[in-house]
């Protein structure tokens, strides 16, 4: 039996301490196999959530380059109705975006209640890949912040705080938000990049900048850390999943969100009114007349 609570962080995290490698115990096949079976559940409760229309889903995925986010969305949202679900690549901010505060593209990107969107990158970017790079919070223009030395630790600590708070208004008014940390290896990412190089139908995947990030990868740990460990709630609970193996991981999401979705016992299939459901047969008549 595969608890998911086994994958919620309690308490500081410290990712030496976690494996990037869980097979939950299933051979590759019955991975593939658990996998539909919660595909076809979740679809059939997403058209319920939809007709429902008071829910809402952000899924936010997060991990480091060739984790495998894209196939996993690929894999797990496959028998979703189009109409019910949304994915947002969030890339460098444009000369607008950068006009507003960080959350703002965010916000526009919410999803409509009924449905699911997932973040590809996510808000959390303007917590690691800035921290890591913070010469990039320079471009925000910001009051108070004219160089890098402006931006300290308190800089960092109120951004958590403001992402918390954002995730809080968005979960009180309906929007179910799950986070989804892929914890890769770093030997594991060497494999997949040398992989994409050496497999001419994905090199057009490969990027310099991917070898100048891995360059970073303790600091972007050590970033990961603090901002689980700091917006880890109940309201927008964080999952760390293993992601050295890609089936495991892409069944490991779509049984969470399946569980978290049952949570939700007040979602029904509306009824037709009873004056309508009392003349079905009437319309059925009518329409073959």
């Amino acid at each position: 039996m595969i608890s998911i609570d086994n994958f919620r962080p309690k308490g500081t995290v410290k990712l030496a301490d976690i494996s990037t490698l869980n097979d939950l115990g299933l051979s590759d096949d019955e991975k593939e196999e658990k996998l539909q079976e919660v595909q076809k559940k979740l679809s059939k409760k997403q058209d319920a959530m939809y007709a429902h229309n008071k829910y809402a889903f952000l899924i936010c995925l997060q991990g480091m380059d060739t984790c495998g986010k894209d196939s996993l969305i690929r894999e797990v949202f496959k028998e979703f109705n189009m109409r019910g679900v949304v994915v947002h690549s969030f890339k460098t901010p444009t000369s607008t975006e950068l006009e507003h505060d960080y959350l703002w593209r965010h916000y526009l990107a919410l999803p409509e209640k009924g449905k699911f969107a997932v973040f590809n990158r996510t808000h959390y970017e303007n917590v690691l890949v800035t921290r890591v790079h913070p010469e990039y919070i320079l471009n925000e223009n910001l009051p108070n912040i004219n160089t890098v030395e402006d931006i300290t630790d308190e800089f960092w600590q109120d951004r958590l705080q403001q992402i918390n708070n954002f995730e809080k208004h968005i979960a009180q008014n309906g929007t179910k938000v799950l986070k989804f940390y892929f914890h890769m290896s770093k030997e594991e990412q060497r494999k997949r990049l040398l992989k994409r190089l050496e497999n001419e139908e994905d090199q057009w995947k490969f990027s310099v900048g991917d070898l100048k990030e891995r360059e970073h990868w303790d600091r972007y740990m050590a970033c990961y850390e603090e901002a689980i460990s700091s917006t880890n709630t109940e309201y927008a609970p964080w999952y760390i999943v293993p992601a050295d193996d890609k089936k495991a991981a892409r069944y490991l999401v779509a049984k969470i969100i399946w569980e978290h979705l049952q949570l939700l016992t007040d979602i029904i299939e509306p009824e037709l009114e009873p004056d309508v459901k009392a003349n079905i047969e009437v319309y059925k008549k009518m329409l073959q007349d």
